[in-house]
């Protein structure tokens, strides 16, 4: 399926949306998150078979962060409004992806900067070629950064590194990343999609509803207390032991067979 810069496909219960405007290695304009929004409406219609999304770039790059062509024209001094977009087509887009009903893996197959960083940091499982790296790139026009950087990257790799990367706005390369705990895996650039369709059928296979209530607990974890976190679980647990696939986990586990988990 083709939208406004953005291809979605599938491969049985797994939907691959890739960011496609290869001319400016994928930046993100007001139409490609449109289209991006309708991907994930398509991705709505087909709730009950898609069980893993993945997200990657076409071409050499993840996403380079907003396209920044024609605003020289329109940034104005003490009259531009740098933030209007955020509130209206990026937010709205992160918020459906922390939201969504099933595990999120990221394929970075190149730079991944500015939003482009933070969409691929939505993914539960990052994965990256061994090329490809991150990079807050905000301080270079004068901007700070967006998308939910501030929030994720102290979360993920502490305050210090966090601020090095805002501040200095230097390349993380992937290994980096991969030492300092921002991303789960590595591979080469080669066999990347491949490694990634792995992992993301492996998830589509497992039972759909307990992981997407992992993801909620996890994304909801650094906001609670304790005592909130243990009430959330708490409330997790009954709503995934009422499921289909609890049944079959028990069963398959006292059978000695693997699961068949349904995502019911």
């Amino acid at each position: 399926m083709q939208f406004k810069h953005v291809t979605l496909d599938f491969d049985g219960s797994v939907a691959i949306l890739k960011l496609d405007h290869q001319e400016v290695m994928n930046a993100v304009s007001i139409d490609m998150l449109g289209g991006l929004a309708e991907a994930l409406d398509a991705i709505d219609d087909k709730l009950d078979e898609v069980r893993c999304l993945v997200i990657t770039g076409a071409g050499r790059a993840f996403c380079t962060g907003a396209n920044l062509q024609g605003r020289n024209q329109q940034a104005k001094p003490g009259r531009s409004n740098a933030g209007a977009a955020l509130e209206t087509a990026f937010h709205p887009f992160l918020r459906r992806l922390r939201k969504l009903h099933c595990p999120i893996v990221t394929a970075v197959n190149g730079p991944a900067a500015g939003a482009g960083m933070s969409f691929a940091l939505m993914g539960d499982l990052i994965l990256c070629a061994r090329s490809s790296y991150f990079l807050q790139a905000f301080r270079r026009i004068g901007l700070v950064p967006d998308c939910g950087s501030t929030w994720l990257l102290p979360r993920l790799i502490g305050k210090a590194r966090s601020v090095e990367l805002s501040l200095l706005g230097e390349r993380l390369p992937a290994e980096k990343a991969l030492e300092w705990g921002l991303v789960n895996r590595v591979y080469d650039d080669a066999a990347l999609m491949e490694e990634t369709m792995k992992l993301a059928h492996d998830l589509a296979n497992g039972p759909t509803i307990a992981l997407s209530l992992i993801r909620k607990l996890y994304w909801d974890s650094p906001e609670n207390t304790l005592e909130d976190q243990l009430n959330l679980e708490c409330e997790s647990q009954r709503i995934a032991g009422r499921a289909e696939d609890f049944k079959e986990g028990v069963t398959a586990f006292l059978e000695k067979r693997p699961a068949k988990f349904k995502g019911k």
